[in-house]
C-alpha cells in the first residue's frame, strides 16, 4: 500500500472510531441518567437533559479520542506511512 491509500484507511477508520466511542459515551450516559437522576428532576428539568448528555458525550470523545490518537503516534512514524493530506504549497517570493 502506498502513503496515500494508508493516510485514506486512517481518516476513514479514526472517523468511524470517533463516532463509535461517541456512541458509546452518549449511551453510557444516558443509562447512567435513567438509571440515578431521572427521579430526582422535576420535570422542567428533565428537558435539558437530552443536548447536556449530548453535549457531554461529543466532549468525553474528543478527549479519548486525542488520548488514543497520542498512544498511536508514539507507537510510528507518520512520515514513514502517511502522506500529508494538503500539500505544501510553493510560495514566490
Amino acid at each position: 500500500m502506498n502513503k496515500k491509500a494508508n493516510t485514506l484507511l486512517f481518516i476513514l477508520g479514526a472517523t468511524v472510531f470517533n463516532v463509535l466511542v461517541t456512541m458509546v459515551c452518549f449511551t453510557v450516559l444516558m443509562l447512567l441518567y435513567v438509571k440515578f437522576i431521572l427521579n430526582l428532576l422535576p420535570e422542567e428539568g428533565r428537558a435539558w437533559a437530552f443536548p447536556l448528555i449530548f453535549i457531554a458525550a461529543i466532549v468525553i470523545a474528543f478527549f479519548l479520542y486525542r488520548f488514543a490518537l497520542k498512544l498511536l503516534l508514539k507507537k510510528i512514524q507518520i512520515d514513514k506511512y502517511f502522506d500529508p493530506i494538503f500539500g505544501k504549497k510553493n510560495r514566490l517570493n
